[in-house]
């Protein structure tokens, strides 16, 4: 084989094995994809609530924070709920969800002061913050992080998820003109302003709202607290009792939680987590709009039904705030937790207070 037809040769192999190089290059990108994906894990929870099935504002509420994660989650995450008494007693909610019998739970802390002494500072303390000072407080002032220090012995994770904005005084079947009035009176109040009546000579319980109606009836108590008009009047507080006292200086505001066991929320995947968080800071908002609607067209149904408002007299509720500072020093000296607990509490409301002396005050004043 001459020069010129072993270059010729050697042309044709190196074309020969090119032509079959993009022959596999054209196989291997035409070839279909063949990884699969693994379905996405879901997870079934419980949520066990203290209030009356589809109750306005709170049973509602907790549905709505289950639809909202269901929704959120695209169904990786369904939270079926249960009200009072279904699962468990409105009053064992915190229990239920500490012990893994239900992943989550809808009450208020107050509820379970005989178990946890300090989470009544989550809920409301009287003559304290107001709607916007406690949601502030929360996520900006360290109180999340004070809540967490609190619920983490019985593995609970805390979450604000609502808020009742200002309360009422309460229903009541007798006047009260003067501290006298108080004496032997039985009041249905929970959490620190429960103590408060006590100090003053009340006899005070714990019901839950699905048995104040009857209580109120039968003469077993005198007086109540519940919320505001627009769940007092859901609950016909108006056809036991005379007397609607304002203002409600027992809780300026009412966090409304959602408690997940701790050991089920840190088992979802990080993105079902922030769904769980933010699902339940978007019911505060929710809730609170809900309040401020219905409370205002509650109000005017119970003034055309003849409901007969009352203020608490000035001794009276000086005498309040006095009893209430002192509540609130005995409860603060039980132990450094609680002591830290007031003390962040009583430096934002000074720090918060000076705005809204200049603000929200004076327009209301004014307006």
């Amino acid at each position: 084989m001459n020069r010129r037809n072993l270059f010729g040769a050697a042309l044709a192999l190196m074309a020969a094995f090119g032509l079959a190089g993009c022959k596999e290059d054209n196989k291997a990108e035409s070839a279909p994809a063949t990884t699969s994906t693994a379905p996405a894990q879901t997870f079934h929870w419980k949520m066990v609530t203290s209030w009356p099935k589809n109750f306005p504002g709170l049973g509602t509420s907790a549905e709505r924070l289950a639809e909202r994660i269901n929704a959120m989650s695209a169904g990786r995450l369904t939270v079926k709920v249960y009200a009072a008494g279904e699962l468990v007693p409105a009053l064992e909610v915190f229990d239920a969800v500490s012990r893994g019998t239900a992943e989550m739970g809808h009450g208020t802390p107050y509820y379970w002061k005989g178990k946890v002494p300090a989470a009544q500072f989550f809920s409301s303390v009287p003559f304290g913050l107001s709607t916007l000072e406690m949601n502030a407080w929360l996520s900006h002032g360290g109180g999340q992080s004070l809540w967490e220090e609190t619920y983490a012995p019985f593995g609970v994770k805390p979450l604000a998820a609502g808020n009742t904005t200002m309360q009422m005084g309460g229903w009541f079947n007798k006047e009260i003109n003067s501290l006298a009035d108080i004496h032997g009176l039985k009041m249905r109040m929970p959490g620190l302003g429960g103590e408060v009546w006590s100090k003053l000579g009340a006899t005070t319980i714990n019901l839950p709202g699905g048995e104040i109606f009857t209580s109120l009836q039968t003469g077993a108590i005198d007086a109540t607290d519940w919320v505001s008009p627009y769940n007092d009047l859901a609950f016909g507080l108006h056809k036991v009792a005379k007397y609607y006292y304002y203002p409600g200086w027992q809780e300026p505001q009412a966090v409304v939680e959602s408690m997940v066991n701790q050991k089920a929320f840190d088992a979802l995947p990080a993105d079902l987590q922030a769904i769980v968080v933010e699902a339940a800071r978007a019911a505060t908002l929710d809730m609170m709009d809900d309040y401020v609607f219905n409370n205002a067209k509650a109000l005017q149904s119970l003034r055309e039904q003849g409901v007969q408002f009352r203020r608490f007299p000035d001794d009276v509720l000086q005498a309040m705030r006095q009893q209430s500072e002192a509540v609130l020093e005995a409860l603060a000296a039980e132990n450094d937790l609680h002591a830290r607990i007031l003390a962040s509490q009583k430096a934002f409301l000074e720090e918060a207070s000076a705005m809204h002396e200049l603000s929200e005050k004076e327009l209301y004043n004014w307006r």
